[in-house]
């Protein structure tokens, strides 16, 4: 029996890289699919290869960062399915890379906006829907990078902390509906943001001891922790990565 058979999942920013890979793994285990990302054509390509696996995907196009387009993302999914089984807030990445001092204040928000603020919006508005349902699995797509320091790049840093910290928030707020929140670190991956810095197979620049995955390396976590039977792990981080986070 396939694993996700007649659950319903929504994968955000699964146009491409990581959230595609999950959005089909979960398809291919008998889920059907929301799909939202800010890119129509690359939803449709998504939503044509789970269709080929003969499973529904509903496209969305979504500004995760935008409070009407995340509401309107939820009365679409409520239209279309009227629940939600599995909720994953995997859309993100690095705009303001600078230090606190060089850095630009509007890229400076915008970055924590994508990286924390999405993930508030879009469990907000679709955790009804997981409720009424009668519990559910949210897992958000976080970072080594929430967990420690650096010099550099301090919005990113902060945003995935903070959805590090909403996680636990969330989690202690929702176990009661059976749903459970945890966060997945997939450690260094190769996608469009980190092309020509790093190599499948191969350490990033930054750490001689990590091997750098291909987005398809991140599913068996997140197929983990979507099937998790009720009462497992809650407020919990998985990683990965393969040194300290």
């Amino acid at each position: 029996m396939s694993k996700l058979a007649e659950k319903i999942a929504l994968v955000t920013g699964s146009g491409r890289g990581i959230g595609r890979a999950i959005a089909i793994a979960f398809a291919k285990e008998g889920a059907d699919l929301v799909l939202a990302a800010r890119t129509p054509a690359q939803l449709d390509a998504v939503a044509a290869d789970i269709r080929a696996l003969g499973r529904r995907a509903l496209t969305v196009q979504t500004d995760v960062a935008d409070r009407a387009s995340v509401d309107a993302l939820a009365e679409n999914v409520r239209r279309e399915f009227g629940r939600l089984d599995i909720l994953v807030n995997n859309a993100g990445g690095g705009i303001e890379g600078n230090r606190i001092l060089d850095s630009d204040p509007d890229l400076w928000i915008a970055d924590v906006t994508v990286n924390c603020i999405s993930a508030y919006l879009v469990s907000r508005a679709l955790l009804p829907l997981m409720i009424d349902a009668g519990g559910g699995r949210v897992i958000n797509v976080g970072s080594g990078m929430g967990h420690r320091p650096t010099a550099n790049s301090s919005a990113y840093h902060v945003g995935k902390a903070g959805m590090w910290m909403l996680t636990q928030c969330l989690a202690e707020e929702v176990w009661e509906h059976n749903i459970t929140v945890n966060e997945l670190i997939p450690g260094p991956v190769a996608t469009h943001l980190t092309q020509g810095r790093m190599n499948v197979g191969g350490p990033p620049p930054f750490a001689p001891s990590e091997v750098v995955k291909a987005p398809e390396d991140v599913v068996s976590l997140a197929l983990f922790l979507a099937t998790q039977l009720d009462g497992g792990p809650t407020a919990q981080t998985f990683s990965l990565a393969r040194r300290p986070i």
